[in-house]
């Protein structure tokens, strides 16, 4: 089929704006799926993706729409998540696109995501078809957001299309205008093939599966495949389209989005970004890649036997090629022995993996508090990153510590402009300004430290503006900060874990809050359990977990008081030899302890 008749297209929008449901639509009414085989959120595959009602990766499917000019058109459509979290991979379907669906609800109207998406969308060059969903809500206010939208993308009201994916109004009107304004691929079968990798899987019985969007050139079974990012070369055994499940092809030509089988059984072989090309006619360029996402937030992941710890490490290979974004390396705690330090985009991508490699690959994991990166400049001249309080230097050896700041952009109801600067200043936050718009909406500009908004920020965001209120952030630049490092102390040793870098002016409070919430976590034992914390060398709060008291005096029907006197000294000198040489076993409720903080 000519490249003329290929249309590549994503959805973007914010969470729960109804793409999903959209997608279901268009899978309906182009009868890739019969009605029978149809589900709610059918593109959503994993269990976590349908408990959870959102989308956590991109789902690539074919489609054939047969149009009113007579002629079948193909529709590669890559549906795609909408939480902060997952911004990553929204920029690599936009990489293997011609075209957008920007979605947007016409009862919450513009929000944050929104806006980020479509800025993303901008930045790629695509054709931007704007599209107001559940215009059948009672609630619906289709005048006002599409106002919005004329201010954000600045198209013309008459070019907005109104639907209700729910309900199926609208979608024949969508299917025309992807076939008029999405423009078709360019036509390059005639050069060196050239694929880029937008996402990938793994396969247990033929290995590492690249997802590939072909820009240039044809790629056929029976070629040797040549990777840009390495020089191993496999010879490809099959390729193909995705429909609900991958549909083997006699060829990938330029236009088409399809995978490559080639039994790579090295997962780090295949990189998102990476371009393939063959062996037999190689491209002497690989294709610009999309930007490399950096993680935020940093957490240790620990298998709960330490005899997994070789699944573990399996287990994350397995599910970087999933997800691009997770960045892990080998780390040794203290407390919890052998496991990863790993790097996540947010605290439900954190959650998110965490949940991933239990269900998926059948772990039992303990996860330490999340922090974030910080830059510090030594004494000594030279500057180091730290990851994890465990890596501090001692404080004599620091002239400043560097924490990292975030563009941030809230969009809210006017009413919550007031609860929300407020929760922004309780947050360091630095005021911009403030955009309206609408009348009723408003867009806030702050700066904020990262550190403080990975634990409950959104949580109490949301809550402060009932619900209303959006966020999208940036990593903007690191800035010196009066930081200290707390430490834990239990029965006098340091516990790496529970270590956490906080604000000068907070440490006071959160070590006493600290210490009270570990002595209702942590087991009693059959010793005395000091829990301490301290600045450096100054210890700033204590409190104790009293021991288990056994009452060694019960075989006692009489004689004299010295007898009982005899036993209570000799409990007293077992249990100050148990205090030396006693273990203090962590729970995991204790090590998330600092979470538990910033809920209360």
């Amino acid at each position: 089929m000519s490249t003329n008749h290929i249309r590549n297209f994503c959805i973007i929008a914010h969470i729960d704006h109804g793409k999903s449901t959209l997608a279901d639509r268009l899978l309906e009414v182009t009868h890739t799926l019969r009605k029978k085989d149809m589900k709610a959120q059918v593109l959503d595959s994993m269990d976590l993706e349908r408990e959870r009602g959102i989308t956590i990766k991109s789902h690539p499917i074919q489609m054939h729409y047969d149009h009113s000019d007579g002629n079948e058109y193909i529709f590669n459509l890559i549906d795609t998540p909408g939480h902060v979290d997952f911004s990553y991979e929204v920029s690599r379907s936009l990489a293997a696109c011609e075209g957008a669906l920007l979605l947007v609800d016409s009862a919450q109207g513009v929000e944050a995501q929104t806006v980020s998406n479509a800025y993303l969308a901008i930045d790629h060059d695509l054709v931007i078809i704007p599209v107001i969903n559940k215009i059948d809500l009672p609630s619906a206010r289709v005048d006002e957001v599409t106002g919005q939208i004329v201010e954000l993308i600045g198209c013309k009201p008459e070019e907005i299309i109104q639907t209700s994916a729910k309900e199926g109004f609208g979608i024949d009107e969508l299917l025309h205008a992807i076939v008029e304004l999405v423009p078709p691929p360019m036509e390059n079968y005639n050069t060196s093939p050239r694929a880029m990798i937008f996402d990938s899987t793994y396969d247990n019985y033929q290995g590492a599966i690249p997802y590939v969007r072909v820009m240039d050139g044809v790629i056929t079974p029976g070629a040797r495949a040549k990777f840009f990012a390495h020089d191993r070369e496999y010879d490809i055994s099959e390729v193909g389209h995705f429909v609900m499940n991958r549909v083997k092809a006699k060829e990938l030509r330029s236009g088409d989005v399809g995978y490559v089988v080639a039994s790579i059984r090295d997962v780090n072989h295949v990189l998102p970004g990476d371009t393939l090309t063959t062996k037999e006619n190689a491209a002497s360029e690989p294709l610009p890649g999309y930007e490399e996402m950096k993680p935020m937030v940093f957490s240790g992941l620990y298998p709960a036997d330490s005899d997994d710890y070789e699944q573990l490490r399996q287990a994350l290979e397995k599910l970087k090629l999933n997800d691009a974004s997770l960045i892990f390396e080998p780390e040794t705690s203290e407390a919890m022995g052998f496991g990863f330090r790993c790097g996540f985009l947010g605290l439900l991508h954190m959650e998110i993996i965490q949940e991933r490699l239990e269900r998926e690959f059948d772990l039992t994991l303990v996860t330490t508090t999340p922090n974030v990166k910080y830059n510090l400049n030594l004494r000594d001249g030279s500057e180091m990153e730290v990851d994890t309080p465990a890596k501090m230097p001692p404080s004599g050896e620091i002239e400043t510590i560097n924490e990292p700041y975030v563009s941030a952009e809230i969009v809210t109801p006017k009413e919550y402009i007031g609860a929300l600067m407020k929760l922004c200043q309780a947050k360091r936050g630095i005021y911009k300004n403030t955009d309206y718009l609408t009348a009723d909406k408003a867009q806030l500009h702050y700066e904020l430290p990262l550190g403080e908004i990975i634990f409950d920020f959104y949580d109490k965001l949301k809550s402060v503006s009932r619900g209303y209120a959006s966020l999208d952030y940036t990593l903007q630049d690191y800035r010196p900060g009066k930081l200290q490092k707390l430490d834990i102390l239990l029965a006098g040793d340091s516990v790496d874990a529970l270590s956490s870098i906080v604000h000068a002016d907070e440490a006071y409070q959160r070590g006493v809050a600290l210490c009270s919430k570990l002595k209702e976590l942590i087991p009693r034992q059959m010793f005395e359990v000091a829990i301490q914390a301290s600045i450096g060398t100054r210890i700033i709060s204590r409190s104790t977990v009293k021991a288990l008291k056994k009452n060694v005096t019960a075989k006692c029907y009489g004689g004299d008081i010295t007898r009982k006197r005899k036993l209570w000294e000799k409990q007293k000198a077992g249990k100050k030899r148990m205090k030396k040489i006693g273990k203090v076993e962590i729970p995991q409720e204790a090590l998330l302890a600092v979470l538990e903080l910033d809920k209360d």
